[in-house]
């Protein structure tokens, strides 16, 4: 394929040409149509510019949602910069940790992370900072004492095989891993929902997941790929996502099942209706399998629940069950997106209908590999094909149902927390011997992690201070619901921890 062939002419630009008075984003009381967020893009790519913004830069955003991350993105792409979303969950050497293993370049914030971002300049010199904010009168996104630079270029075409964005996912073995996404893995992901979900002109999507995340990031990008309107909330709410839905013709939202759970509860305590209305066509349900008892619920009340499989290296989706398969097919995740090559693998041969095995996929939506990671990258891609870590089968008409995330991933509240980060912070504490993690199912939250601690012989501590070490070192929803302190942990005759057998050791407390 020649490089040509590659080249896409620039998404925001082509919407602001085709249509430019068509609601792009609306967020709070700002309404901006495709021509306004291409102006303030353009603006604020020249004013990252002059403070030394270039291509290939890496540029990491500290942000809460609002109107200058979605500017900020936009702004990136016209520069040619790539994007590193940064969880504003996390600690501030989680934080440290992840700018410097990225080797970034400049630090954005808005005004409500300026502190932090200052904070973690003066512990990285090298690094540039820039503070985005919003202009009282105008609502302007203008980067804080930056002139614009006219002189330099902007990319109208969009490379699809050059990196939008470097998305960090926290691994089994240690440290997060810098996921690599390109533009081309944003083009065929969008196509492949799209294809599934369909097409309407007048469709509206909810953003209200954190757009650090590649769920929340992915809408920006349908937007101006299909050219519809973004609603952008600064965190959810499900009392304020129900008005949306009921008020702002809502068409599609992307939720994970503890949103959903808390948005009917919501339903029940208003009294005045028990559904949404017909306008809401797709409720995009990720972040791990869903209880049957709340995908029943959404079916008894008529709302048009689309399960989905998928991982930030798969750009989000790569798996979708249509609604008209939710009741013949309850618990599945669908069937492939169009993109998307799937296969279970039962020790290196493809697992035969409904016998579980290890999920690979394969296409263009499917990460390249981790940036900075060869081995990794090596181990997880072999021939095009991702080795998700994740444990399923597929049924005899091909529709995929997940039985595990990545082994012993914890899903709490769609957020991934992974045992071996936990234990890797309780096992630096001086009294600690042995530490082991595992997920507990919760109502509210679908998962939370505990975790089993053996300590030195000799040494005295409880697991009240254990929390609060946890505490200073890692993000709120990766505090251990409950640390026990136990004589041994199970582990098979290799030695290694046997994570599985963990919640067995409750029948002593």
């Amino acid at each position: 394929m020649n490089t040509s062939d590659t080249l896409l002419p620039n998404w925001l630009a082509r919407c602001a040409e085709n249509f430019p008075r068509h609601l792009a984003i609306r967020c709070g009381k700002v309404r901006w149509s495709f021509a306004e967020l291409d102006q303030q893009a353009t603006r604020l790519a020249r004013q990252l510019a002059a403070a030394g913004v270039r291509r290939g830069n890496r540029i990491a955003l500290l942000a809460a949602n609002g109107l200058p991350y979605v500017v900020t993105v936009h702004a990136l792409t016209y520069l040619g910069a790539i994007l590193v979303p940064l969880n504003t969950r996390l600690t501030f050497e989680e934080l440290r940790w992840q700018i410097r293993d990225v080797h970034a370049s400049h630090l954005l914030s808005d005004t409500f992370y300026e502190r932090i971002a200052t904070d973690i300049v003066q512990a990285i010199p090298e690094l540039i900072q820039g503070t985005l904010q919003v202009e009282p009168e105008s609502n302007d996104i203008v980067l804080k004492g930056s002139d614009e630079d006219l002189n330099t270029p902007l990319y109208i075409l969009i490379d699809l095989s050059a990196t939008q964005a470097i998305m960090y996912t926290s691994g089994t073995t240690g440290n997060p891993k810098g996921v690599i996404i390109t533009y081309g893995m944003q083009w065929w992901n969008a196509i492949g929902s799209v294809l599934n979900l369909g097409h309407h002109h007048d469709d509206c999507w909810l953003a209200c997941l954190p757009l650090f995340h590649i769920g929340g990031l992915s809408i920006l990008f349908r937007s101006v790929i299909y050219g519809i309107s973004v609603i952008l909330h600064e965190k959810f709410d499900p009392v304020a996502v129900n008005i949306a839905i009921c008020e702002d013709h809502v068409t599609i939202i992307s939720v994970v099942a503890v949103m959903v759970q808390r948005m009917l509860a919501a339903l029940d305590v208003n009294g005045s209706q028990e559904c949404y209305p017909s306008t809401l066509r797709c409720v995009l349900l990720g972040g791990g399998p869903a209880p049957r008892p709340l995908l029943e619920d959404c079916i008894a009340r008529s709302i048009p629940v689309v399960q989905t499989y998928g991982l930030t290296e798969a750009c989000s989706q790569a798996v979708t069950l249509p609604p008209a398969d939710a009741l013949r097919k309850l618990g599945s995740a669908g069937r492939p997106l169009p993109q998307v090559q799937l296969r279970i693998m039962n020790e290196d041969r493809p697992a035969i209908s409904g016998k579980p095995g290890m999920i690979y996929l394969k296409g263009p939506s499917i990460t390249p590999g981790y940036v900075n990671r060869p081995a990794p990258t090596a181990q997880a891609i072999r021939d095009g094909w991702l080795c998700t870590g994740d444990i399923g089968y597929l049924d005899e008409e091909g529709y995929l149902y997940v039985l595990d995330r990545r082994n012993d991933l914890i899903i709490s509240g769609g957020e991934n927390v992974y045992p071996a980060e936990i234990e890797s912070v309780l096992l630096a504490h001086p009294d600690v011997a042995e530490a082991g993690v595992c997920g507990q199912l919760d109502v509210q939250w679908g998962q939370v992690p505990i975790a089993f601690v053996r300590l030195h012989v000799g040494h005295d501590i409880g697991p009240e201070a254990l929390l609060a070490y946890t505490t200073q070192r890692l993000a709120r929803y990766k505090i251990p619901m409950a640390i026990y302190i136990v004589d041994h942990l199970p582990r098979n005759s290799s030695g290694k921890l046997l994570r599985r057998e963990l919640l067995d050791l409750l029948e002593k407390f």
